[in-house]
C-alpha cells in the first residue's frame, strides 16, 4: 500500500539548440522524481513533429538510437504519474495535434478544477477525446480558431482554465510556458548558449549546465522564438497566490531553489523549528530516508541531540516485486529500509519523517525500533497534520483515508505505537520558508482551496457522460431494429 502522497509530473522544454531531444532525455532524467508512470518527448524542425513515449521510468523508455530519431532543435518532455486519467500509454505526455492552427504538443503538470464543465461543453460542440486526461481539454481549447465568435488567442484560452496548471507548449517555431494565476506549481527560465530552457525545478537545469534565469510568474505566458522572449500577463488583476507548500515539505528536489528559497534549506529549517515546538530528552535523532533526512538533520542542530542514520535504505528496490504476503512480514517496508539495530539499542530515540497519511509505514518503523530494543520511540513530523485531499494535482487520499482526518494526535500515537508524537505547526511551516503565509495553498491542511471545487459537478459531468453512452447505445440498437424490419 502507498503510504506516501504521490507525485504528479514534471515538464522541460528546450528551444534552439541542436541537441533538443538529448537535453530533454537528461532534463526528464533530472525530474523523475515528479512521475515514474510514463514519459514522453516531442521535437520539432520548424516543418515536423517527431516524437516517443512509453510506459515505466525515463532511461526505460529512451534509447540512443531512439533520441537520434527525435530531430529538430526545439522539443518538450513530461514525465507523468496519473493525478487524473488512468495509467495508460494513450494518457502519456506530451499530447500532440495536428490543426487549423499548425501542429500543437503541450506538457501540463497540475490539475484543472473545472475540467468536467469545459469537457462537456467541448463535447457538445462535437470534439472528440483521446485520452481521459484534463490536458487534453488545453489542447482542445488552443486547438480551436474561434472562441465565442470571436478569433481565439492563447491569452483567451488560458483564462477558461481554473486550478493548478503549469504548461509548456511546442508549436512548430515557438516554445511556449504558462503559470496559472495562483502559481500552484513551480516552472522556471534557463539559458544554454543561445538556446532557451523551461524546467518545473531547477534541479534540471543544473544537470544540463543552463544558467537559471528567474521563475515563471503566476498568471504570466513567456512564448520563445528565434526572435527572443517574449511575456504576456494574462491575469494582471489576479493577485492571489497559493504555491504549493508540499513542494518544500516533500516534492521538489533539495537541490532545486524556488521563489529564491533552496528546497534543502528550507528543510533543515522545519526540522529546527519543529525542535523549537516540541523538544524531548532523547540519546538519537534519526531521519526516515530519504524524505526525513533535512529536517532530521534540522532538528538534531537546534536540540543539539547527535544524528544517525540508523535506517539505511536500498536503493536498488524496483517499481514491482515478488510481494511475499505471509512469508516476510511486512516486506513492503522492510525490502526499502533496514535498521542497524545496535545503534539504538538502549537509546531514546527520536524518529523524523516528512508526513504521516495512512499511518501504516510509521507504524513499522516504531515497532522496527522497538524490536531492536530502543528504550523510547518519539516520532517527530515536519508538517502539519494533513486533514484533506488535493483538488489541485497531488494523490492524497480522501478524507475517510488520511489519519489525521479521523483520529486525535493521541489515538495516531497509540495506532503508532510511540512514546510521543508531534506534528510542525502550519505557522513553523511558514515561517521556516520565510515568505508570508498568504502566498501558499495549504488547503491540505486547513481546508481553505484557494480555487473553488464542488466534487458534485464531476460526479454530475460523469453521470451526464454515461447518459449520452447509453443513448447512443440505444439509438444504435433502435436503428438496428428498424433495418430488420426493412
Amino acid at each position: 500500500m502507498q503510504n506516501y502522497p504521490k507525485h504528479y509530473c514534471g515538464v522541460f522544454g528546450v528551444f534552439g539548440h541542436p541537441n533538443a531531444a538529448e537535453l530533454t532525455y537528461y532534463g526528464l532524467y533530472a525530474l523523475q522524481h515528479r512521475g515514474q508512470e510514463s514519459a514522453g518527448i516531442v521535437t520539432s524542425d520548424g516543418k515536423q513533429f517527431r516524437e516517443h513515449k512509453g510506459m515505466g521510468l525515463v532511461p526505460q523508455i529512451f534509447t540512443g538510437s531512439i533520441l537520434h530519431e527525435l530531430t529538430g532543435q526545439n522539443a518538450i518532455g513530461h514525465t507523468r504519474y496519473s493525478t487524473t486519467g488512468s495509467s495508460h500509454i494513450r494518457n502519456a505526455q506530451p499530447l500532440t495535434v495536428d490543426c487549423g492552427r499548425g501542429k500543437i504538443a503541450i506538457a501540463h503538470n497540475g490539475n484543472l478544477t473545472n475540467a468536467s464543465q469545459l469537457r462537456d461543453e467541448l463535447e457538445a460542440r462535437g470534439q472528440i477525446f483521446q485520452t481521459t486526461v484534463d490536458s487534453e481539454i488545453i489542447l482542445h481549447l488552443l486547438a480551436q480558431p474561434h472562441m465565442n465568435g470571436q478569433e481565439n488567442s492563447l491569452v483567451q484560452s488560458i483564462r477558461r482554465l481554473e486550478g493548478a496548471y503549469s504548461l509548456a507548449i511546442l508549436t512548430e517555431n515557438e516554445l511556449i510556458g504558462v503559470r496559472d494565476p495562483q502559481g500552484f506549481r513551480p516552472l522556471c527560465i534557463g539559458k544554454l548558449n543561445d538556446g532557451w530552457v523551461l524546467s518545473s525545478e531547477t534541479c534540471a537545469l543544473d544537470l544540463i549546465h543552463a544558467k537559471f534565469v528567474r521563475d515563471v510568474e503566476p498568471g504570466e505566458i513567456v512564448v520563445i522564438s528565434k526572435s527572443g522572449i517574449e511575456s504576456v500577463q494574462a491575469f494582471p488583476e489576479q493577485t492571489k497566490r497559493a504555491f504549493c507548500m508540499f513542494e518544500y515539505v516533500y516534492f521538489a528536489r533539495p537541490d532545486s531553489t524556488i521563489a529564491d528559497r533552496n528546497v534543502y534549506k528550507v528543510r533543515v529549517e522545519m526540522g529546527r523549528q519543529l525542535a523549537r515546538e516540541h523538544a524531548v530528552d532523547a540519546d538519537l535523532v534519526i531521519p526516515v530516508p530519504d524524505s526525513g533526512v533535512y529536517a532530521a538533520l534540522g532538528y538534531s542542530e537546534e536540540s543539539k541531540i547527535p544524528y544517525e542514520m540508523a535506517f539505511i535504505r536500498n536503493h536498488y528496490v524496483g517499481r514491482s516485486f515478488l510481494q511475499p504476503s505471509q512469508l516476510i512480514r511486512d516486506f513492503n517496508v522492510r525490502v526499502k529500509l533496514n535498521l542497524i539495530g545496535e545503534l539504538v539499542k538502549g537509546k531514546r530515540v527520536i524518529i523524523v519523517d516528512d508526513s504521516i497519511v495512512r499511518g501504516t509505514t510509521c507504524k513499522t518503523r516504531v515497532n522496527t525500533l522497538k524490536e531492536a530494543g530502543a528504550k523510547e520511540v518519539h516520532v517527530r513530523v515536519s508538517c502539519a497534520p494533513h486533514m484533506n485531499p488535493c483538488v489541485y494535482g497531488i494523490d492524497f487520499p480522501d478524507r475517510s483515508k488520511l489519519m489525521a482526518a479521523n483520529n486525535t494526535v493521541d489515538e495516531i500515537r497509540k495506532y503508532l505505537n510511540a512514546d510521543s508524537l508531534h506534528y510542525l505547526s502550519p505557522e513553523g511551516m511558514v515561517k521556516a520558508t520565510k515568505l508570508p503565509r498568504k502566498n501558499f495553498c495549504m488547503a491540505c491542511w486547513d481546508g481553505k482551496y484557494p480555487v473553488a471545487y464542488d466534487p458534485a459537478t464531476d460526479k454530475e459531468s460523469m453521470e451526464r457522460r454515461k447518459g449520452r453512452v447509453q443513448s447512443l447505445a440505444g439509438s444504435l440498437a433502435k436503428e438496428k431494429q428498424q433495418i430488420k424490419l426493412l
